[in-house]
């Protein structure tokens, strides 16, 4: 399992990490199996997404704060928002490996969710043989 460490720069933002998650897959030696992408960090998220225009991160950071604001009154008070955002998007995700390159649609990316930065954080890297 590779460990990448990432800092990030703002409260909320996607981070492209797939050339980062493409290396892993390269070095791991595996031509065909299964890459896992995970954070262990409850504020925070790993999801497949559009790599293309940018202005769909921007839209979906939005939608996301209107859906669960920051400012709202929650029992958890202070960062309560961050984990919230993080259990709907979710901590990992899979990717099918064939000819050990990730297996992505088109316009897919990787893309690490931040929800409570700037901060260091982490993030697992596992790729699997068939």
């Amino acid at each position: 399992m590779e460990v990448i460490n990432i800092q990030t720069n703002h409260k909320s933002e996607m981070i492209d990490i797939t050339e980062i998650v493409k290396e892993a897959v390269i070095k791991s030696g595996i031509k065909t199996g299964i890459c896992n992408v995970f954070t262990p960090h409850t504020t925070s998220g790993v999801i497949l997404f559009e790599n293309v225009d940018p202005n769909l991160q921007r839209d979906y950071l939005g939608q996301l704060h209107k859906l669960v604001p920051s400012n709202a009154s929650y029992a958890h008070g202070g960062n309560a928002d961050a984990h919230i955002k993080s259990g709907i998007v979710g901590s990992s995700v899979m990717i099918p490996v064939e000819d050990a390159k990730l297996r992505l649609g088109e316009w897919q990316g990787v893309f690490y969710c931040e929800f409570d930065g700037p901060r260091e954080r982490m993030i697992y890297i596992k790729v699997i043989n068939e």
